[in-house]
């Protein structure tokens, strides 16, 4: 018998062997997302998000007691359509799912999508982020890059992993409105070398303030990794490379920190468009 609700009677899945919840639970592990190209997002709010973004939950999972909730019914009618499966479930099982001992009462499943290098428009700024290992750093990246309007993420080498419950949590959100690519060093420097636009890296040595820099779109703003920076094989690659400046005694920023301040420069010398993308 499928696990499923009629329209007004949902039946209850209590059974930690169901295999939609045995599938869900996978999900907190990266190979299990590569299997399965899904990934989780808990809360109503970041659901609802994706949703009107035109992404619909392949499965969406909700405590028991919230079947007639009117924030929940648009959800389960946007799985439903897309030819989801929604589920609900007892608390016992929220927390299974989630592996928190609080969990949100709703768990989305989606898809993750991901575009190549040749997918890529050389327009307005795209940010590429060198080995980035935390997932909160990404998640705030990708969270910032959405807010200035830029097109997307480049991954380069191994990441973490842009769809692990930590980055998708601290995106919020923006892991549905930003395009986000893989590739490797070598797959960078060959599309970087074929890029119409520029490239303006961050890097310690540099000896241009961030603030003097030529900020005209198209551009890649290229970040390096939290520990060791950008390595000298991709500072080459830059037609620019800039740094901030450290008046106290700090001598570096957080890199979703400083991928903010520049993105925020970028958009500074942008033309000023009331709500819009600059291109």
């Amino acid at each position: 018998m499928e696990d499923h609700e009629s329209d007004f009677e949902p039946r209850i899945i209590t059974s930690a062997g169901n295999a939609d919840v045995k599938l869900l639970r996978s999900l907190h592990e990266r190979k299990f997302r590569r299997k399965s190209g899904w990934f989780l997002a808990e809360g109503v709010r970041i659901c609802t998000e994706a949703v009107q973004l035109g992404h619909a939950p392949v499965r969406l999972v909700y405590a028991e007691d919230r079947h007639s909730d009117p924030f929940l019914v648009p959800l389960i009618e946007a799985c439903r359509d897309a030819g989801g499966r929604t589920l609900a479930v007892s608390e016992d099982l929220l927390v299974r799912i989630s592996r928190k001992d609080n969990p949100q009462t709703v768990i989305g499943a989606f898809e993750q999508n991901f575009i190549s290098l040749e997918q890529i428009v050389p327009k307005g700024v795209w940010v590429a982020l060198d080995r980035v290992r935390d997932p909160g750093n990404l998640g705030t990246i990708m969270r910032t890059a959405d807010a200035v309007g830029a097109h997307g993420i480049i991954l380069i080498d191994e990441c973490t992993d842009p769809y692990s419950l930590e980055a998708v949590r601290a995106s919020m959100g923006a892991i549905f409105n930003v395009q986000i690519a893989q590739t490797n060093q070598a797959g960078f420097l060959d599309f970087a070398r074929s890029f119409d636009g520029q490239l303006i890296g961050t890097a310690l040595p540099a000896s241009e303030d961030y603030r003097l820099a030529n900020w005209q779109a198209p551009l890649i703003l290229l970040m390096g990794n939290e520990q060791a920076g950008l390595p000298e094989t991709l500072m080459q690659a830059c037609d620019q490379l800039v740094r901030m400046p450290m008046m106290g005694r700090s001598d570096s920023l957080n890199l979703a920190v400083s991928t903010g301040v520049a993105l925020y420069e970028y958009l500074r010398h942008q033309p000023a468009k009331s709500g819009g993308s600059p291109e």
